[in-house]
């Protein structure tokens, strides 16, 4: 719970002030324009309130049912939504997408479209309400930063279209005409206008790491986005930037800002985790002010019912999410982030007596999870381990009060020892990935240790599809990097990017995993909405829908 970012009753006021504009396209009333002239001069102190009705959109586009998290991972190797015992089809939605049979009509195709572009026109709106003195910021050197944050957040969400649909249209103008429809941009396109957003901000961006700038682009998130969109580079446009990518990790990493791996993963995602030095950026999340229903609720979507009793929820999970049981056997034993990110075996109360099964053939047995799923079409509440990496504390609710670390530095030191693998130095990246491993291996500390050769071998995961019906054999020794590839499922499950990973070793539309075989590498971005080309004739399809 992270109430201190809440406090400010002056925030709250004029968060609700600029919201009250948000459905206008050009701001004529002159009783407001005098009000804010005259009465208000806003200082450093007062850029969160403006501008944070902006960094909301980030929390509806990762985490809202069927929104960017659930693109990137229900259609990747290490989670499955399978039919259940009280439901859990939603008219097959969950099983194209693991499949990759999506359609232009699927719901996941329109939530992370239309939110993202709706946190695009809250960036515009405001970029437009600072330039154009409706909010007056006198001082030069706030005016210039608070347009850079705004500049880097819009570039944020830029990247989630870049990574997510490819050729999008490039909007930076609210003051626009009435039918105005706006040109496709190629991903290229869309990949350059991020880059250069960021690096023209990086110069007006606060260096401070402090509650003043969490949940904000100051320098160090910048740098981290700019990372990311180098390493995704080759993916994006054709042409790698990897020395590009060490560059901004190393500023990251040289800064002093303070930031750091956590002695144990798991602090950087305990319910308050809102000091950890991990977290670069974080999404602020506080059950009493995050409002939308599915918010964050990834604990009522992978818990079963009776697990209501585990941690004492306030209301009845409805688990249908697990893990792929392919991806749990590539674990390592005595690797902590198997334990410590899932749910495994006979299930408890808080009080102590053993969980019963509630539905389904098994009815009364023990809840004992394992590392089985029968099928996609159908499984019992046994079936899969569920998810934890995030704490679930006694007591929530739908919503959990933990914040979302977007970006951590692990994932920082990791696109550096990626870059570094992919440029010919294999020992330094190993060097890293051991920094990185450390930390769960405390009870084996010598299989902390990764060589470079270990990482030019392939991957350890069986590949292959696993249901009732089919078997094969697909393996993963023919994937170059594979065992980086398998370190970064090890570190970054659970966290909204395993397709993106998957992708940029070729993986994603190549290789079978329980249900899913390949279906064409034009799966590697999703289309855009069939409503979205409808009411814009400048959009054409992404190639193959």
């Amino acid at each position: 719970m992270n109430t201190h970012k809440y406090k400010n009753a002056l925030s709250i006021l004029l968060i609700s002030l600029v919201t009250l504009f948000s459905s206008c396209t050009k701001l004529y009333d002159e009783s407001y324009s005098d009000f804010l002239a005259d009465q208000f001069n806003p200082t450093e102190e007062d850029i969160p309130a403006i501008i944070g009705n902006a960094y909301g959109s980030w929390r509806n586009i990762l985490l809202l049912w069927n929104g960017y998290w659930r693109a990137n991972e229900v259609g990747a190797d290490e989670i499955v939504i399978p039919g259940r015992p009280n439901g859990w089809v939603d008219g097959g939605i969950y099983r194209r997408i693991h499949e990759h049979t999506w359609t232009v009509d699927e719901d996941v195709v329109y939530q992370t479209w239309d939110r993202t572009y709706y946190g695009i026109a809250a960036c515009n709106r405001i970029i437009y309400q600072v330039e154009t003195g409706f909010v007056p910021i006198p001082d030069e050197d706030v005016y210039n930063a608070t347009i850079a944050e705004l500049r880097a957040l819009r570039a944020s969400y830029y990247y989630v279209l870049c990574d997510l649909y490819g050729n999008v249209p490039i909007v930076t103008d609210f003051d626009v005409p009435d039918g105005y429809l706006p040109e496709q941009n190629t991903r290229t396109e869309v990949y350059n206008f991020i880059v250069q957003e960021i690096t023209e901000s990086l110069p007006y961006l606060s260096e401070d790491r402090s509650q003043a700038t969490y949940g904000r682009f100051n320098k160090w998130a910048a740098l981290t986005l700019l990372a990311k969109m180098y390493l995704n580079a080759e993916v994006y446009t054709g042409t790698a930037h990897w020395s590009d990518c060490i560059d901004a990790c190393d500023q990251i990493i040289n800064s002093g800002a303070g930031y750091a791996l956590e002695a144990s993963q798991k602090s950087v995602f305990v319910t308050e985790n809102q000091n950890s030095a991990e977290i670069i950026f974080g999404l602020a999340i506080d059950d009493q002010y995050t409002t939308e229903w599915n918010q964050f609720d990834i604990h009522m979507q992978t818990c079963q019912p009776s697990m209501q009793a585990k941690y004492n929820l306030t209301l009845t999970p409805w688990g249908g999410m697990c893990a792929i049981p392919q991806f749990i056997d590539t674990f390592d034993p005595d690797d902590s982030r198997l334990t410590a990110n899932f749910m495994m075996g006979q299930q408890y109360a808080a009080s102590g007596e053993e969980l019963l099964v509630t539905m389904g053939n098994l009815v009364g047995d023990p809840l004992i999870l394992i590392n089985e799923v029968p099928d996609i079409s159908h499984s019992e509440e046994i079936h899969g381990y569920r998810f934890e990496k995030f704490e679930i504390a006694m007591g929530s609710s739908n919503i959990l009060n933990n914040d979302y670390p977007l970006f951590r530095y692990a994932d920082v030191l990791m696109m550096k020892a990626e870059s570094m693998l992919r440029t010919g130095d294999a020992d330094g990246a190993a060097t890293i990935v051991t920094q990185v491993r450390e930390r769960a291996f405390k009870t084996a500390p010598a299989k902390a240790t990764v060589t470079g050769s270990e990482l030019m071998e392939g991957s350890v995961y069986d590949y292959g599809l696993r249901t009732e019906s089919a078997e094969t054999d697909e393996g993963g020794d023919d994937i170059q990097y594979g065992r980086f590839l398998d370190e970064l499922a090890w570190e970054f499950n659970q966290e909204g990017r395993r397709r993106q990973d998957m992708i940029r070793f070729g993986v994603y539309t190549t290789k079978s995993f329980f249900a899913h075989s390949p279906n064409g590498d034009y799966r590697s971005i999703y289309p855009i909405p069939r409503g979205r080309i409808e009411t814009n004739t400048n959009l054409q399809q992404n190639p193959g829908y």
